[in-house]
């Protein structure tokens, strides 16, 4: 069995996790941790009554007294680089949806995980679908060079872009050779109308609603026609079993995996 701390229990996607773990075969669930709600119980979060695993509010303390074999963090982005090397620290294996990860502390949890031998997988998304639709992109920006990528989420996303965006550009970037889109002598009305602008000329455009969950859609545009990639995530449920698929494989590991597509088209 798999021992298993959710870290950020109490948010949405933590109590999907919570459920995912607590009724698969192969896991076991031994700690909850968020900095709200600490004492309540893990079951009343997963709507089926106390189980006796009450929410801590201190990461380093639950993982020496649960022991765990995996970290599931899905926090924010200015706590998850410390989450993690306080997991590696401890000996276990961090398996990490939260966005926002700056590049310095990716270099520096790359080295830690790499110096113990201990693995950890870091993926911006975890939607088998998603994942789909960042290969379909970077095939198809070999004959559609010109792209623009437009992300949208519910309102309590505190990141912009999503980190699903800038994995989508980069490995548009990167398979579809050296090229630079755009017209040099665009006039913005508006500061930011464009969207943000990335490697290559790739425009990135954020959207906020509530009532949306996490979609993406990728147009292509070539000589009198487009292509739209698109791929909707309408429940959270959509990601659990990417999450599944990574506590598993995190136990093999001895070094950062950065994106679930690592792991998918090994």
């Amino acid at each position: 069995m798999i021992r298993v701390i959710v870290s950020g229990a109490a948010g949405r996607m933590g109590r999907e996790v919570l459920k995912s773990v607590w009724n698969s075969e192969d896991m076991q669930l031994v700690g909850a941790v968020d900095i709200q709600d600490k004492g309540r119980d893990a079951g009343l979060l997963m709507g089926i009554g106390e189980v006796g695993i009450q929410l801590q509010n201190d990461l380093e303390q639950a993982l020496q007294n649960t022991r765990p074999d995996v970290m599931v963090d899905f926090t924010i982005p200015d706590s998850v680089a410390g989450n993690i090397k306080t997991a590696l620290r401890c000996g276990v294996r961090p398996v990490v949806g939260t966005t926002g990860l700056p590049g310095s502390e990716l270099s520096e949890i790359t080295r830690i995980s790499s110096s113990k031998k201990i693995g950890c997988i870091i993926a911006p998304n975890f939607a088998i679908g998603a994942i789909l639709m960042i290969n379909f992109a970077s095939r198809a920006a070999k004959y559609f060079p010109h792209v623009e990528i437009i992300e949208l989420h519910h309102d309590q996303k505190l990141d912009a872009p999503s980190g699903t965006a800038i994995l989508t550009a980069a490995e548009i970037v990167k398979n579809r050779g050296d090229f630079e889109q755009g017209l040099p002598i665009e006039v913005e009305k508006i500061s930011g109308a464009r969207g943000g602008r990335y490697e290559g000329g790739i425009r990135l455009h954020s959207v906020r609603l509530p009532g949306l969950v996490a979609h993406q859609e990728v147009i292509f545009g070539g000589l009198g026609q487009t292509l739209t990639i698109r791929h909707d995530t309408i429940s959270r449920e959509s990601f659990m079993p990417g999450v599944l698929l990574a506590i598993r494989k995190v136990m093999f590991l001895e070094e950062v995996v950065c994106g679930l597509e690592n792991l998918i088209f090994e």
